[in-house]
């Protein structure tokens, strides 16, 4: 028996067997006279109806009777796709596979990008770790209070001037290559070429207030460490070092905190062209709601990231090592000096490969982080399609955010 609504099969027998003598039935047409039906009695019997064989029936009842096709929904239309996403709310995979879809298809103009952002980074690391990295004062056990502290602070103005340069140069590409590759990205969304020049064109009048979000939110993240830290440092002693592990503990939750709240405002700033503050305020408003799930996503990008750059990395420190005798007791003793040139160059070759894969990757998930928020939050995923849809005759007229 069919309970389906909508569709019964005319003429059938009813269920259990029965011969239909107690089911009622619709008396025979009359005229309009009232009078008897002038029909011919020679009428087919009950429940023998047969469907005319010139006509193909409906499908029957199954197991996928009434399932939408495969990939669709009733009622939803398979999303637009004019780029390297599909024009709906992504999930975590697609947001992943799409930054990959991303450097293959655009792989000239963003391997130019990383490539060159990649030696030009690491040529200044290497010249940092050759000559303005100190060597490391050692420590003397029998030291007094007084002096134990001022060996401690040597040893740590030495990290510093090595680290200090190292992270300004990184902090610099970094910058660079995000703005450009934020540029790539939302033309790949649309499904848009572009190119180097075109990129550049587009990015440059942001890299300044880029650089300016990216040094505020590092001011931001070591001025709240030093006041976790500080409470503790001023105190000394075994409660001191509680006291600090404590603060330090609680500072490092706040700033992973801010860090994924202002995660989204790099691409903001790049695409909706607007002020340092009001990108930061642009990502509070999208990630609100969403805070483990872009915690979720970033960490699991970062951890992807960090294997790659550990596979790429520890064959090229192995042959750093193996042509560079003395590389290895140099870093063991702490003395720069001792680290020849080709054990720097061999470790740098493995720097720049890993930049330049890790840094579209990094910056794609951000990028598309930002499109899915929107698409979600402000139905972006319509403007995008209206926009895909029009000509683009000049060269970066048709951004994201734009």
């Amino acid at each position: 028996m069919n309970d389906t609504p909508g569709w019964t099969s005319p003429g059938s027998a009813p269920s259990g067997g029965q011969d239909g003598s107690g089911v009622p039935r619709p008396a025979g047409p009359a005229d309009v006279n009232g009078s008897t039906s002038q029909w011919s009695k020679d009428q087919p019997p009950a429940g023998r109806w047969s469907p005319p064989t010139d006509r193909t029936p409906p499908p029957g009842p199954g197991r996928n009777w009434g399932a939408p096709p495969p990939g669709a929904q009733w009622g939803r239309p398979p999303a637009a796709k004019p780029g390297v996403i599909p024009l709906r709310p992504l999930g975590m995979g697609e947001i992943l596979d799409s930054a990959v879809k991303t450097l293959r298809a655009y792989w000239r103009t963003v391997l130019t990008i990383t490539a060159a952002v990649a030696v030009l980074a690491q040529t200044a690391h290497t010249l940092v770790q050759r000559y303005l990295v100190p060597k490391t004062p050692a420590l003397d056990p029998d030291a007094t209070p007084a002096k134990e502290l001022r060996q401690s602070l040597e040893s740590a103005r030495a990290s510093l001037i090595g680290v200090g340069p190292d992270l300004l140069v990184t902090l610099v590409a970094s910058t660079v290559s995000a703005a450009l590759l934020a540029v790539v990205v939302s033309r790949a969304v649309l499904g848009r070429p572009i190119t180097l020049g075109t990129a550049w064109r587009e990015a440059r009048p942001r890299l300044l207030p880029l650089l300016g979000l990216t040094l505020l939110l590092a001011a931001l993240g070591a001025g709240i460490m030093l006041v976790g830290l500080l409470p503790g440092l001023l105190v000394g002693g075994a409660p001191g070092i509680v006291l600090a592990v404590l603060g330090g503990f609680g500072a490092l939750i706040l700033n992973v905190w801010l860090m994924v709240r202002f995660s989204l405002a790099s691409p903001a700033l790049m695409l909706e062209r607007g002020s340092v503050v009001q990108s930061l305020t642009r990502s509070a408003k999208l990630v609100r709601g969403s805070w483990w799930r872009i915690f979720g996503i970033t960490l699991l990008t970062q951890l992807l990231i960090f294997v790659f750059v550990m596979i790429i990395a520890i064959p090229f420190t192995i042959i750093g090592f193996v042509v560079d005798g003395e590389a290895l007791s140099g870093l063991l003793s702490g003395s720069a000096d001792s680290v020849g040139w080709p054990f720097l160059i061999v470790t740098g070759i493995g720097g720049v490969i890993t930049s330049a894969v890790t840094y579209p990757i990094s910056a794609g998930v951000t990028v598309l982080l930002y499109v899915d928020q929107r698409i979600r939050r402000e139905a972006l995923d319509l403007e995008l399609i209206r926009a895909a849809n029009r000509p683009d005759p000049v060269p970066g007229a048709e951004t994201v955010g734009g």
